[in-house]
């Protein structure tokens, strides 16, 4: 196998992408994050387990570069901007503390073990950098404009930076090639060549995108050149590539608009390159001498306790200033932990220049390791804390005299029609749902798409396409009839665009739309929609929130309404709110289910009740029951009690998860193979 894989790039290649699609869901059944299955893998198949591929390979190199650059460039692209130049001078202060501290700690180490001061400082700059590993999962749980997320992603660019200039003059130093003049003219070099980056793409994207607007392969091409010439930039001018790949994201992200080319180049980079990336950290581990190194050599040991704690007191010491929670000071120090990119270049670097030794090098190796695992862990753990913080701080904002308000305000919902079978059903649930004051009925949306892609090629296109575009308009006088009685506000919309998905999330951009309802045809299997078809297209690009309906029964029929619910988030009391305004509309009740672990205490289990009973409007607005349940099986526990209920209202949470494009938790996928009642689905907007 392995002389096989040695002459076969193209089998080398086979094999990593293998992995990086059959990893990922075996350990999200562990509940382990994506990132440590890929290290685990190539730990496996690497030199030091089944010694099927090495590190040095050209095949890995080319693609693990490539992972590392798109890596930062995806975490540049997806900054929000606006928020990002309202917090910079936080950034930037985090940056620097993140940076300071962990310099001086590697500088202390160093000097302490006998190194040189050039080698001490250049230890500590190995340290002082950072590569945000646990930006993937951050993306999974929708988090990427939280404050804290942009403030720690932010501070990337200077510690790489100021790491990497110093690395430049260490070595400099060292060689005798740098002169006093070179302790200056590095870092202009380096800040000329950002700001010709951000001018060059800027001026040069944004009239290629008004050109462009309709070759997306176009505007495709000129995004990842601009990715590669920015990478390869910042290797001409002094410093790591993927200083450039950040800059070269933010720049981009300020021309090319949201759509399908933004996220054909976060989907060809985060499902192909990044997951390879991983797998070759996991190459590089000896575990046998990692073991050793841990054990023997209290280096080693005082290098990663030394990182791990001076980020921690950055991030703790930021946290304060700012007056971050708790959880967002996790978020600050999860991001801020992995070595990898930077420090991996720095240390090798050093090595073969002299200046750092064989100890030094195994240390880094293991450093790289802990925190490439830890970092991401952290992460995983601090955004369930983020959004149970939020839904804490808008259950304290929403309430009075301690019990949760029913929000009553209307809602425009939008209602793609293309099936007259539910089109009634449908736009009965969008009546019930609309809500609102007696003067603020809310507005139904009727929306039919016609796609040209319909008509078939030749001369009868054009007669195909009219008859599509008849019968669009004949399902919303449809709509308009069947709303009538009901006295709303309902305005039909007709939309001709070639991607159907992609003109309901622009409908619902125009429209300032709440809620985009839609249904589920009758012939597809009720788990098709999670896995590529009409409904996740649009849950991925609407700018609100979409709710997908299974409705085998009529709406006025669903009385008793359960929600299962897994943790106490603002995610969670979308799913609440959702139910009060059905069960106020129809006089329903609502049972929340809460499933427990079975080792939960009395007390834990009181406070759970005593939150879950605030989050009911008042004793005589909608009956509300809560039920803890110690369970063995969640799945079978909700399908149990789904037997005794009229609908079932779950959540689905759309992740990117390592960057790969997963519509829903595994878990909702199979409760809706399972579940044969009438069932909503609420999907929040990934942006």
């Amino acid at each position: 196998m392995t002389a096989f894989l040695t002459t076969n790039p193209l089998a080398v290649f086979a094999l990593l992408l293998g992995l990086s699609v059959v990893v990922p869901p075996l350990v999200r059944r562990l509940g382990l994050p994506d990132l440590v299955g890929l290290l685990v893998a190539g730990v496996l198949i690497g030199p030091h387990g089944l010694g099927w591929l090495r590190a040095e390979g050209e095949v890995v190199r080319l693609f693990s570069d490539l992972g590392v650059v798109y890596l930062l460039f995806i975490a540049g692209l997806e900054i929000d901007l606006a928020e990002f130049a309202r917090i910079r001078q936080r950034s930037f202060r985090f940056g620097l503390l993140t940076f300071v501290l962990p310099l001086l700690t590697g500088l202390l180490l160093g000097l302490g073990f006998g190194y040189s001061l050039l080698a001490s400082v250049l230890l500590g700059s190995i340290l002082s950098s950072h590569t945000p590993l646990g930006y993937p999962i951050v993306r999974s749980y929708g988090e990427v404009r939280e404050e804290s997320v942009v403030v720690a992603i932010g501070g990337t660019i200077f510690t790489d930076l100021a790491a990497l200039v110093l690395l430049a003059l260490c070595m400099g130093l060292h060689r005798g090639e740098a002169s006093a003049l070179d302790l200056v003219g590095l870092p202009l070099r380096v800040a000329l060549f950002g700001a010709l980056v951000l001018l060059l793409i800027r001026r040069i994207g944004r009239p290629l995108v008004r050109r462009s607007v309709n070759n997306d392969t176009q505007l495709f091409v000129a995004v990842l050149m601009a990715l590669f010439l920015a990478s390869l930039g910042a290797e001409l001018a002094g410093v790591e590539k993927i200083v450039g790949a950040f800059l070269a994201g933010l720049a981009v992200n300020g021309v090319l608009p949201e759509g399908r080319v933004k996220e054909q180049v976060i989907f060809v980079g985060a499902a192909l390159f990044i997951p390879i990336f991983f797998i070759s950290l996991g190459l590089l581990l000896n575990l046998p001498a990692f073991a050793s190194t841990l054990i023997s050599s209290p280096f080693a040991l005082l290098l990663i306790t030394g990182l791990v704690g001076a980020k921690g007191l950055a991030s703790w010491w930021a946290g304060r200033f700012y007056g971050y929670t708790g959880p967002q000071m996790l978020t600050l120090w999860s991001l801020s932990i992995p070595q990898v990119a930077a420090t991996l270049a720095a240390t090798f670097v050093g090595y073969r220049g002299g200046l750092l030794d064989e100890t030094v090098l195994n240390s880094v190796l293991a450093l790289m390791v802990v925190t490439a695992t830890l970092g991401p862990y952290l992460t995983a753990v601090a955004m369930p804390r983020l959004g149970r913080a939020k839904a804490a701080r808008l259950n304290a904002a929403a309430s009075g005299g301690g019990t949760r308000a029913l929000a009553r305000r209307a809602l425009r919902v939008l209602v793609p029609v293309s099936n007259p079978d539910t089109e009634a059903p449908l736009l009965q649930l969008a009546h019930l749902l609309m809500g609102g004051d007696a003067d603020q009925p809310g507005e139904l949306l009727p929306l039919a798409v016609v796609s040209p892609r319909q008509a078939e090629a030749g001369a009868q296109s054009l007669t195909a396409l009219a008859g599509a575009m008849a019968r669009a308009r004949g399902l919303l006088q449809r709509a308009e009839a069947i709303s009538r009685p009901w006295q709303v506000p309902c305005r039909s919309l007709l939309r001709v665009d070639q991607d159907l998905a992609g003109g309901i999330a622009l409908v619902a951009v125009e429209q300032a739309s709440d809620l985009v309802l839609m249904g589920l045809n009758p012939p597809s299997p009720l788990g098709r929609w999670l896995f590529g078809d009409l409904v996740d297209a649009t849950c991925r690009q609407a700018p609100c929130p979409v709710v997908v309906a299974h409705l085998p029964r009529p709406p006025e029929e669903l009385r008793r309404l359960l929600v299962p619910i897994k943790d106490l988030t603002a995610g969670a009391m979308e799913q609440v709110q959702l139910a009060q305004r059905l069960a106020l509309a129809l006089g329903g009740e609502i049972t929340l289910l809460h499933l427990h672990d079975p080792r939960l205490s009395r007390v834990a289990r009181q406070e759970l009740v005593a939150e879950l009973q605030q989050w009911q409007p008042s004793a005589s607005a909608v009956p509300l029951e809560v039920v803890l349940q110690s369970h063995q099986g969640v799945e079978s526990a909700i399908v149990a009690a789904s037997h005794s209920h009229d609908l079932v209202i779950l959540r689905s949470q759309r992740r990117l998860v390592a960057g790969l494009p997963i519509p829903a938790s595994d878990r909702t996928s199979r409760l809706l193979r399972r579940l044969t009642g009438p069932v909503l689905v609420i999907s929040d907007p990934l942006h």
